[in-house]
């Protein structure tokens, strides 16, 4: 009789185990009206942090995360906003640092449709989501731009159309692809500094690529085309960035619950996290208190403040490490020769308070 109770208890253990893996939809996740707070840890991630493995019945714990830097998300109604007549399928909007970013949730997904009045095709998360759900968005174009030629000389126009009757270049032409390729590889519970949390983990992986075309033309009349610039020219780059996120069906919720940004042999180089409206001694300076461009930068960056007040700015990549660190008056030109690729945060702050901005540098 023993035997047989056991048995029942294990049947039942074992059963609540292997069926509680849950399903996200777009039901659980964000509309309009919902404000979701996020937090960064900039300082220096702690070394037992990792992903963990694939599989089902996973724990992970995020819990000694600690957040040096915050955002506030809050999603609107696209109607009122400058750009929705560009975006009549889109739902869902949201500002940030000025750009209005336009989404589309439906049952099938939730695509990012345009940024301000460039239009974008990028499906940001599959739904619904489950446990072993596979999903390959793209490549899908993202820019497609013509110019005049101002960089490669006419000299090599045979070089690049393979024809000796060509001897022109009239246009380039740029053009970027994206690819998402999504793996829902594990399931389990995730444990962050404000909770815990029965998740599912993805595995999202965005792929960037970057091609460049010449026109190439007869100076006589005699025609031309598009061909494809060498390499040696002009390189195309293909970049990946790669993304473990768990998404929770948790009321509470509604958006990611941690993010973590790895680089090629697994580390962890950045990590946000789900969190709650923060208090601080430091008043938080309006956003229109300072304007920052270009965005992207290659470059330069020039910070432009609407006051008078001596300021700081100090620029941090995504390790929290300080990069940058200056004082100005008014305006200033930051120098960014030296600066690698990626996604930075600068801090600008005066005896009145302080704001922080995303800066990516290609």
């Amino acid at each position: 009789m023993k035997r047989i109770k056991l048995f029942i208890i294990a049947i039942i253990f074992l059963g609540s185990n292997t069926f509680a893996q849950i399903t996200v939809t777009d039901a659980d996740l964000i509309g309009v009206g919902d404000i979701i707070y996020q937090g960064w840890d900039t300082t220096g991630i702690p070394s037992v942090i990792n992903v963990g493995n694939a599989g089902a019945n996973q724990t992970w714990d995020f819990s000694s995360l600690q957040a040096s830097d915050w955002d506030t998300t809050e999603f609107i109604s696209p109607a009122g906003t400058p750009y929705a007549n560009m975006y009549p399928n889109a739902n869902l909007c949201f500002k940030d640092d000025f750009e209005y970013y336009y989404l589309n949730k439906s049952t099938s997904g939730v695509e990012l449709v345009g940024v301000d009045n460039l239009p974008v095709n990028m499906l940001f998360l599959p739904l619904p989501l489950t446990y072993g759900l596979t999903y390959l968005d793209g490549p899908n174009t993202i820019m497609d731009s013509s110019m005049e030629n101002m960089f490669i000389p006419d000299s090599l126009a045979p070089f690049i159309s393979l024809s000796p009757l060509l001897d022109k270049i009239d246009s380039l032409n740029i053009r970027i692809t994206l690819t998402n390729n999504f793996n829902v590889d594990a399931w389990g519970d995730v444990t962050i500094p404000i909770g815990t949390y029965a998740s599912l983990r993805i595995n999202a992986e965005e792929t960037t690529a970057t091609s460049w075309s010449a026109y190439c033309s007869n100076s006589g009349g005699l025609g031309g085309g598009w061909y494809a610039v060498p390499q040696q020219l002009l390189p195309g780059e293909t970049e990946t960035v790669n993304h473990y996120q768990w998404w929770t069906n948790d009321a509470s919720v509604k958006f990611i619950v941690a993010d973590l940004e790895v680089d090629s042999a697994g580390n962890v180089i950045a990590a946000s996290f789900l969190t709650i409206p923060q208090t601080s001694a430091v008043t938080e300076l309006p956003e229109d208190a300072i304007t920052i461009f270009p965005i992207p930068t290659i470059y330069q960056l020039n910070i432009e403040a609407n006051f008078t007040d001596l300021a700081t700015y100090k620029m941090y990549n995504m390790h929290g490490d300080l990069i940058l660190e200056n004082t100005f008056t008014k305006n200033t030109k930051v120098d960014l020769n030296n600066i690698a690729k990626g996604t930075y945060l600068l801090n600008v702050s005066n005896e009145k308070g302080s704001i922080t901005k995303k800066i990516i540098v290609e």
